[in-house]
């Protein structure tokens, strides 16, 4: 074997500034520029949130698009990513945050309506095993809006479907489900996601995400009390309705303003989003070839170490016998705290550029830089 060094780079993107592919160009940049023929291979990674298409379409998966409705309603262009009869979906790209006008937000009034039209395109188009990336949502109506793209009703007092949003929940008075799209009996849906929470309550969807979505506490009060009186109305429908009780309270069921429910609902198995995305985008086998392992996000900080994409690296890479470091934009944990995450040293932005206004504006540049750190250390 020659003493060529391999590296992959294994990162997510950092949020603002840079998409997980162009951190990994940024980082091969600056690695060759101390190291020019170090073998690098690229592997971005996403936890399901918003970026976990792109990472599959840099994977080697083919991006498809479809026309589905926005969280207002209106008509988008959404992407998904499609390799033989495997489907990844991000709900973002249908339903996120980033989907609604400037300025706007509307958490009792958003609807998933169109991520339920997305996961119909992939069924269309031939998926048998869909992973269903859930985060970044601007909605949290419980997934309501996807059921209903998907063929369920939900009718209020007068027999008329209830309004879109969380907040039309509290109309509900009748469920029926029976009208689900038969294939979805043949699929394998994983709910892919990077929280835990609940449907309802203290740690529920409302009480824990609603706030980033613009609710007051008078909204998140009503949405908790719509998407508690939606799994009633579920408990009370025959098949798989009479599990609502169970699947409001499991781990997951909360994540993107409870579509994480509705997904259980239509038979989905949670795992945490960056396991299943390590699988799908083919992490082991690219690290097995590594002789060192690069990984990062925009800010390396507590929430880092729930589930987030560095901390799935990290653990992966340990278990293999790799050394990982990691990059980031900011660094907010202790070195002990990082190496008992697996993470040997962070190179954070702000050791090359203390502002960080310019370390943002400039990322890629810096990132570069601090790559050269990293070849100085550990390859050169």
């Amino acid at each position: 074997m020659d003493g060529t060094r391999r590296v992959l780079v294994a990162a997510d993107k950092f949020k603002g500034s840079l998409t997980a592919v162009e951190v990994a160009e940024r980082v091969t940049a600056g690695l060759r520029r101390v190291v020019p023929d170090v073998l690098v291979e690229a592997l971005p990674v996403a936890d399901g949130g918003d970026g976990t298409v792109a990472a599959a379409v840099a994977a080697g998966f083919e991006r498809r698009e479809a026309r589905v409705a926005g969280p207002l309603g209106e008509e988008v262009t959404a992407a998904y990513a499609l390799r033989g009869d495997t489907a990844v979906v991000e709900m973002a790209e249908a339903s996120g945050l980033q989907r609604l006008p400037e300025g706007v937000l509307a958490p009792l009034t958003s609807s998933t309506y169109g991520s339920g039209e997305l996961l119909r395109a992939a069924l269309d188009a031939g998926a048998r095993t869909i992973v269903f990336g859930v985060g970044g949502s601007a909605t949290t109506d419980g997934g309501a809006g996807m059921l209903a793209a998907l063929g369920a009703r939900f009718l209020d007092g007068n027999g008329e479907p209830v309004a879109p949003g969380g907040g039309g929940l509290a109309g509900l008075v009748s469920a029926d489900l029976s009208g689900l799209d038969s294939r979805l009996s043949d699929v394998e849906l994983v709910l892919a996601s990077d929280v835990d929470n609940p449907l309802t309550g203290p740690k529920g969807a409302p009480a824990v995400y609603g706030p980033q979505k613009g609710a007051s506490p008078d909204d998140v009060t009503a949405l908790d009390a719509a998407l508690a009186h939606f799994a009633k109305v579920l408990e009370r429908t025959e098949g798989v309705g009479a599990r609502a009780a169970e699947y409001a309270a499991s781990p997951g069921a909360g994540a993107a303003g409870g579509i994480g429910f509705g997904a259980m609902l239509l038979g989905a198995r949670f795992r945490p989003g960056i396991e299943v995305m390590l699988d799908v985008l083919g992490f082991a086998p690219a690290l097995e070839r590594a002789d060192l392992v690069i990984t990062g996000e925009g800010s390396l900080d507590e929430q880092t170490l729930h589930g987030k994409a560095p901390a799935g690296v990290a653990a992966a890479a340990r278990a293999a016998g790799k050394e990982v470091v990691a990059v980031c934009g900011r660094l907010a944990l202790p070195a002990e705290v990082l190496g008992r995450a697996g993470i040997r040293r962070a190179y954070p932005l702000t050791d090359v550029e203390p502002d960080v206004a310019k370390c943002i504006a400039d990322a890629g540049p810096i990132l570069e830089r601090v790559a050269e750190s990293i070849a100085r250390d550990f390859l050169a």
